[in-house]
């Protein structure tokens, strides 16, 4: 008799998604206990697919998936919502979605394969609940920037050479929850500041540019 595949359930955050073949889709998601996997939805693509609308970047889901230590992939058996940034108020919506998918791409760059790190999952949840509390997507972008460096090991202890307000807000970040971030003044000039800095350090890490800075930064030349 063959030996049985483990089940696991857990809460996760969908970080990205490619077509598979003719149906399926391979999803990259972030779990809160076990980190990151990578695994095979059957039949995502269809109409009517038990996975509808519970794979868009940020979406937050119970998750039931198959782990064999024979293969690379797991099998994710369904997928529920919990939270998703397809339910963002219309007036929020297209720039809400934009966001959305930079934080997602941004915790799949840093999360390791199957390494719990509860930290970034809730760091990445609270964006996606400050997005539906209709927090300021600027500002709790360079809020998320500094707190995935920071918890990284990656931001720089010296700012003498910040702007006061750049220093200011980073202080209020320290101490303000996510999703009253439009609570902190500031200014363009100190978010775009801050936006150069961050881009820079992420940069340097990453050696790459994110397809969805770019894509943020042709949203904002457009509007």
């Amino acid at each position: 008799m063959g030996r049985s595949v483990p089940l696991y359930t857990d809460d996760a955050l969908v970080l990205r998604t490619y077509a598979l073949g003719e149906a399926d889709r391979l999803v990259v998601f972030l779990t809160r206990d076990r980190g990151k996997k990578r695994g095979v939805a059957k039949w995502a693509r269809r109409p009517r697919s038990r996975f509808m609308g519970a794979l868009e970047p940020l979406t937050e889901a119970r998750v039931a998936y198959f782990e064999s230590a024979r293969r690379e992939l797991v099998g994710l058996n369904y997928a529920e919502t919990i939270r998703s940034p397809l339910a963002l108020t219309h007036a929020v919506a297209q720039e809400g979605l934009t966001h959305a998918a930079y934080f997602a791409e941004l915790l799949n760059e840093w999360a390791q394969e199957a390494d719990a790190d509860e930290r970034l999952y809730r760091l990445g949840a609270s964006m996606l609940e400050a997005l539906a509390a209709g927090a300021p997507a600027e500002p709790l972008a360079r809020y998320f920037e500094y707190w995935l460096l920071r918890l990284q090991g990656l931001y720089p202890d010296a700012k003498e050479s910040l702007s006061a307000g750049a220093r200011a807000f980073l202080v209020a970040a320290r101490t303000v929850a996510p999703h009253d971030i439009g609570t902190v003044p500031v200014d363009v000039k100190a978010i775009r500041e801050l936006e150069r800095v961050h881009r820079s350090l992420i940069s340097m890490h990453l050696e790459k540019t994110l397809k969805s800075d770019r894509v943020l930064r042709d949203l904002r030349r457009h509007a």
